[in-house]
């Protein structure tokens, strides 16, 4: 049920996505403590997208999960922007990463809901 938005105006190579998803996706599994088969990661480059009156490389996320906590979503943060650091050359204070904690009644999956 974790779910990880990953929108950016950086164009990213069809030999770095895959990675870039598996290791975001690695990552939500190891920080939120669940099944990386239930992980979803999305990602969408080259976007038209502005940050601080600038159109210089930077990041939005979205992470949702069930049971998400403040301390999680530190923890989320530092290692989604070391990583983005990393593979796209983003600074840290071009990222903005929207948290959500989403009951596990109002998370579909499989005709159902977790609640």
């Amino acid at each position: 049920m974790p779910y990880l938005k990953l929108n950016t105006n950086v164009t990213i190579s069809s030999q770095q996505s895959p990675k870039l998803l598996s290791e975001l996706s690695k990552l939500m599994a190891q920080e939120t403590g669940k099944p990386e088969h239930y992980v979803m990661v999305e990602l969408m480059e080259n976007k038209a997208m502005l940050f601080a009156g600038t159109n210089g490389p930077l990041a939005y996320l979205e992470c949702k999960s069930i049971g998400l906590s403040a301390s999680q979503a530190k923890s989320i943060s530092a290692a989604v922007s070391q990583i983005l650091k990393d593979s796209l050359q983003l600074n840290g204070d071009r990222i903005y990463i929207e948290f959500s904690n989403c009951p596990g009644d109002y998370w579909g999956w499989n005709g159902s809901t977790f609640g």
